[in-house]
């Protein structure tokens, strides 16, 4: 074998990971987003992020629209560097269907 052929065999093909291609159900949704809240609660752009996961895979100008956002504005709340409003959270979560839940905490604050 070629040193070319070697080199080109031991370079593996990678592509990046894209969640939003994985969220199919409503139910793979919820249960995201919910993850990101209990593991992530003090991760606020992590949480945005995730919404912004959701929002991609659902379809981000539907979202908007069912928001009553811009898509434009969507993308930059939920992006990495947003820092969206309760209002817009909630806006989102509605259009994607989705219900905050809040759950006291286990043994007191």
């Amino acid at each position: 074998m070629t040193k070319a052929a070697t080199k080109a065999r031991m370079k593996p093909k990678v592509s990046a990971y894209d969640v939003a291609e994985h969220l199919r159900t409503p139910q793979e949704m919820a249960a995201y987003l919910d993850a990101w809240m209990e593991e992530g609660a003090d991760d606020t752009a992590g949480l945005a992020r995730a919404l912004g996961d959701i929002a991609r895979a659902r379809g981000m100008s539907q979202v908007a629209k069912d928001a009553g956002l811009s898509r434009e504005s969507l993308y930059r709340a939920l992006s990495a560097e947003g820092n969206p409003s309760f209002a817009t959270v909630a806006k989102v979560a509605k259009a994607l269907g989705l219900r905050l839940h809040v759950q006291a905490l286990t043994g007191g604050a």
